[in-house]
């Protein structure tokens, strides 16, 4: 309810209890409850609150819209949740295709991403990417594409889900950070495409990878 900053843990208003899961992006901060509904706080420039409006809030505001929430992630400006009757839904910054939804257009209240349904065991999202992996391993990417962060072979932006090839039946879970994306495999291992330039894909070189790249010295025996 307030702009000051704290060095001590402050409560969140309105938040005592109930909360199952809790995202933070770059400039907001996202709750699921445990009825599966959603509330965002903190900066809202281009409706990453997606209730509607672009004010910012320093307290909690419903996200619209959306229930049976499971899963919620944040990039620097936009967010996606998926929930459990198998919808994904994002909102906020779009400039990039990063809502998934066939347009450029920044969306205040969530959107339905274009052709995803089913069943899903993870969400990540980057600056200006998304990703999105099923139970069965298949993994879906959308929005900035320059560096090969979609995995789909190509560096062509997509407004729409893309599959990252060879995804299927290989990875349990991911995580999207700038411009790349790892993802952990069945047998424990860790794959990983997108943006190399410092070394971040771990394969010992710092060339771009536009497909799914093996880390070798992470083959097995990772958990999380």
């Amino acid at each position: 309810g307030s702009l000051a900053n704290s060095i001590t843990p402050t409560a969140v208003s309105g938040l005592s209890s109930g909360v199952t899961s809790i995202k933070a992006g770059s400039n907001d901060t996202c709750a699921i409850l445990s009825g599966g509904t959603l509330k965002c706080w903190g900066w809202n420039s281009v409706g990453q609150l997606g209730n509607g409006g672009t004010t910012n809030s320093s307290v909690p505001v419903t996200v619209p819209g959306i229930s049976r929430v499971m899963a919620i992630s944040e990039g620097l400006a936009h967010a996606c949740a998926s929930t459990t009757n198998g919808e994904v839904k994002c909102w906020g910054y779009n400039e990039y295709g990063q809502l998934g939804n066939n347009t450029t257009t920044d969306s205040l209240v969530p959107v339905s991403v274009s052709g995803l349904s089913g069943a899903w065991s993870g969400i990540s999202l980057a600056d200006f990417h998304s990703c999105a992996v099923k139970v069965d391993g298949t993994t879906f990417c959308w929005g900035v594409n320059d560096v090969g962060e979609l995995g789909n072979g190509t560096v062509t932006n997509s407004k729409i889900p893309v599959q990252v090839t060879g995804s299927t039946g290989l990875l349990t879970a991911i995580d999207a950070g700038g411009g790349q994306t790892c993802g952990l495999t069945t047998g424990g291992g860790v794959k990983c495409w997108g943006d190399n330039t410092y070394g971040q894909l771990g394969d010992g070189t710092t060339t771009n990878h536009s497909t799914i790249t093996t880390i070798p010295s992470l083959t097995s025996d990772v958990k999380t």
